[in-house]
C-alpha cells in the first residue's frame, strides 16, 4: 500500500555516451543494455535520439583494422580482469597462511 518505486535518472551526458557505446562499437542494444544494466526500449530511445542528434551515426563505422584492435582490446581487457581476480584471490589466501589464528605460545 503506497509504496511506489522512484525511477532511475539518467543524466543526458550519461545517455549519450551509452548510445555512442552502441553506435560506434556496432554492438547491439541488447547487449549494451546488458553491459550498462538498463533495458533495451530504454536504450534503443537513447540512440534513436543521438543518431537524431547528430544527423545518423556521426562518424565513419570501424574500418576492419580497427575492428580487429578493437577485439585485441576486449579480449586482453577480460584476460586483465582474470588475472586481477585470480591475484587477489592468492593474496588473500597467503595472508591467511601468514597471520594463523593465534594460538598458545
Amino acid at each position: 500500500m503506497g509504496t511506489s518505486k522512484k525511477r532511475k535518472s539518467y543524466t543526458p551526458e550519461y545517455r549519450r555516451e551509452a548510445a555512442r557505446l552502441v553506435i560506434d562499437t556496432d554492438r547491439t542494444i541488447a547487449a549494451v543494455a546488458r553491459e550498462i544494466g538498463v533495458g533495451e526500449q530504454l536504450l534503443g530511445r537513447w540512440v534513436h535520439a543521438e543518431r537524431a542528434r547528430t544527423g545518423g551515426d556521426g562518424v565513419a563505422p570501424l574500418d576492419l583494422d580497427e575492428r580487429a584492435e578493437l577485439e585485441r582490446l576486449r579480449r586482453e581487457g577480460a584476460e586483465l580482469r582474470m588475472d586481477n581476480e585470480f591475484l587477489g584471490k592468492a593474496a588473500a589466501f597467503f595472508a591467511s597462511k601468514q597471520n594463523p589464528r593465534s594460538g598458545s605460545r
